[in-house]
C-alpha cells in the first residue's frame, strides 16, 4: 500500500499563511568584483604579444613574468585572481607543481594553463587538479576571452547548500515533489493504486508517466507480480501485435518457436502501454477486446487465452483530437479512461524544480563519485528561467552532465548547457544570417534532430509534430544516421 506520508492533504485547500514549499539556505560565499588581475607565466615573452591588449579590452589587468620561481613568490605574496601558465618541457609535472603552489593561496587564485601538447590524459589530470581551463597555443583572443569569461562566471557566483529532499523510492527511481500539482498526483495514486481499474496517464514527454505507473503497481495488491512496460511507438506496427499478444510457431516467416506476448508475461500483474496514441486502429480493437473480455489470442493461434492483467496506458497525444480525426477509437478511450490522471509539466511545479535538482545532484554525485553539496546563485537562476520542454527527463540529463563536468562540490553556471549562458543560440532557435547555404538533406536532418531532441526521442510524437507517418520518420532516421 501507499505510505501514509505520501497521501497528501486536499491540494485545493487554502495554504497556511506564511508557509513556503522550499526555503533556499543562505549563501556561503561572497561574490567577486568584476575587475580581475591575471599573471601570465612563460619563459617565451612572445606568447604574450597581444595578451595584454586583449585583457585590457576585457577590463583585466594582465602582468607577465618569465621566471616561474619568481612568479610563484609573487602569487604567494600578492593577490592574483588567476595565473595563466604556459606548460613547456613536462606539461603534467609543471601543472602539478603550479596546482600545489596555488593550493597554498587557500583558493584565492585559479590556474589556467596553455600548451602545444594537449591530450585526453592531460585534460583528465587537469580536471583532477582543479585547473580552470587548458588553452591551445598559440593563444588567441577568443580562447582568452572564453577562459576569463568562465572565471568571471564562477567567481561572481554565490553558493547555497542544497535543500533536504524527501523522495519516495519506486524501484531504481523516486517520486520527488511537494508542489500542489504533485500533491494532487499523490492523492490519485493513493486512491487508485489498490484497485484493478484501468488508468490513462496524460502529459507531455518526460513528465514521469511510467514512474507513476510503477508507483501504482508497487502500492497495489499486484506488487509481487510482474510489471511489464511496452513503448507502442518504439515498435514497428507490423511487429507490435506479436509483441503484445505473442505468436505460435509458424505463424509467419521467421516464427520458429512459440512466443509469449506482453499480456501473458504480465499475467497477474500490470501491463503499461506507453504512447498508446501511436497505435494503429486495427490493433486498438484487439486491445479493447483483451481488456473487456480478459482474454487474448496469439498471432497464428485459434484458442482464446485467459489473462488477468491490469492495464495502465499513457500518451502525450491529444486523444480528443485523435478521436475526432478518426485515428483513435472512442470506445477504447472510454475503456482506458476509467481513471484519468494528467501529469503536470515541470515548469508548472514551482519549487519542485529545485528539489529535483538537489535529488539528481546527490544521485549522480554518488553514482559518479563526485559529491555535489551546493548550487550557485547563477546556476539556480538559469535553471529557473529555462522553459524545460523535455520536463523532468531533460532536467535529469542536464544535471548528470553538470555533475560529470563539476570541478568541485558546487553546481555552477559553466556546467550547464553553454547556449544558456554564453549568448549562443540554443539548438531549438532558428538562426538567420550569412552562413553557408545547406543542402536540403542537411536541413532535413537538422530539423528532424531538433524535433527528436524536443520529444526526448519519441518517434510517434516526433512524427506527429513533423506531419509524417511514424514508419516514414523511422526510415528517415535510419537513412540520415540520426
Amino acid at each position: 500500500m501507499l505510505p501514509d506520508s505520501l497521501v497528501a492533504n486536499d491540494p485545493e485547500a487554502p495554504a497556511q499563511e506564511g508557509t513556503s514549499l522550499t526555503v533556499l539556505p543562505p549563501p556561503i560565499a561572497a561574490s567577486r568584483t568584476s575587475a580581475l588581475r591575471v599573471l601570465g607565466v612563460s619563459r617565451d615573452e612572445g606568447h604574450w604579444r597581444h595578451a595584454a591588449r586583449w585583457a585590457a579590452s576585457l577590463d583585466v589587468t594582465f602582468e607577465r613574468c618569465a621566471d616561474p620561481q619568481r612568479a610563484a613568490r609573487a602569487v604567494l605574496s600578492e593577490r592574483h585572481d588567476a595565473v595563466l601558465v604556459v606548460l613547456e618541457h613536462d606539461p603534467e609535472e609543471e601543472m602539478v607543481w603550479w596546482a600545489e603552489i596555488l593550493g597554498k593561496t587557500g583558493g584565492g587564485s585559479r590556474l589556467i594553463v596553455a600548451t602545444h601538447r594537449s591530450s585526453v590524459f592531460l585534460s583528465m589530470r587537469a580536471a583532477q587538479l582543479g585547473v580552470l581551463e587548458i588553452l591551445p597555443l598559440p593563444l588567441t583572443r577568443d580562447d582568452l576571452t572564453r577562459a576569463l569569461g568562465h572565471f568571471r562566471l564562477g567567481g561572481a557566483e554565490v553558493a547555497h547548500p542544497l535543500p533536504e529532499v524527501s523522495a519516495y523510492s519506486v524501484g531504481p527511481y523516486a517520486l520527488v515533489g511537494e508542489s500542489p500539482a504533485m500533491l494532487a498526483v499523490y492523492n490519485v495514486i493513493a486512491r487508485v493504486a489498490p484497485s484493478t481499474a484501468t488508468v490513462l496517464l496524460l502529459g507531455e514527454s518526460g513528465t514521469g508517466k511510467e514512474l507513476v505507473a510503477r508507483a501504482m503497481h508497487r502500492w497495489s495488491d499486484r506488487a509481487s507480480q510482474p510489471f511489464v512496460a511496452v513503448n507502442c511507438a518504439a515498435i514497428p506496427e507490423n511487429l507490435l501485435e506479436s509483441e503484445l499478444f505473442g505468436h505460435e510457431k509458424g505463424a509467419f516467416t521467421g516464427a520458429l518457436t512459440r512466443k509469449l506476448g506482453r499480456f501473458e508475461r504480465a499475467n497477474g500483474g500490470t501491463l503499461f502501454l506507453d504512447e498508446i496514441g501511436d497505435m494503429g486502429l486495427a490493433l486498438q480493437s484487439k486491445i479493447l477486446r483483451a481488456i473487456q473480455e480478459r482474454e487474448i489470442e496469439r498471432v497464428g493461434g485459434g484458442e482464446p487465452i485467459s489473462v488477468d492483467v491490469r492495464v495502465i496506458a499513457a500518451t502525450n497525444c491529444d486523444l480528443a483530437r485523435e478521436i475526432k480525426d478518426r485515428r483513435f477509437r472512442e470506445d477504447l478511450y472510454y475503456r482506458l479512461a476509467v481513471v484519468t490522471l494528467r501529469l503536470p509539466r515541470l515548469r508548472d511545479r514551482g519549487d519542485d524544480m529545485l528539489l529535483l535538482t538537489a535529488h539528481f545532484l546527490r544521485e549522480f554525485g554518488t553514482q559518479h563519485g563526485k559529491p555535489c553539496r551546493f548550487i550557485s546563485s547563477g546556476a539556480l537562476e538559469l535553471l529557473v528561467q529555462h522553459d524545460w520542454p523535455g520536463n523532468v527527463r531533460e532536467l535529469r540529463n542536464v544535471i548528470e552532465r553538470a555533475v560529470l563536468l563539476a570541478r568541485d562540490e558546487t553546481l555552477r553556471v559553466t556546467q550547464l548547457p553553454e547556449e544558456w549562458w554564453s549568448g549562443a543560440p540554443s539548438p531549438s532557435t532558428p538562426v538567420v544570417g550569412d552562413g553557408p547555404i545547406q543542402s536540403l538533406a542537411e536541413v532535413e536532418a537538422q530539423h528532424i534532430r531538433r524535433a527528436l531532441e524536443y520529444t526526448g526521442g519519441q518517434i510517434g510524437e516526433t512524427a506527429r509534430i513533423l506531419g509524417l507517418h511514424r514508419n516514414t520518420l523511422a526510415r528517415k532516421v535510419r537513412e540520415l544516421g540520426l
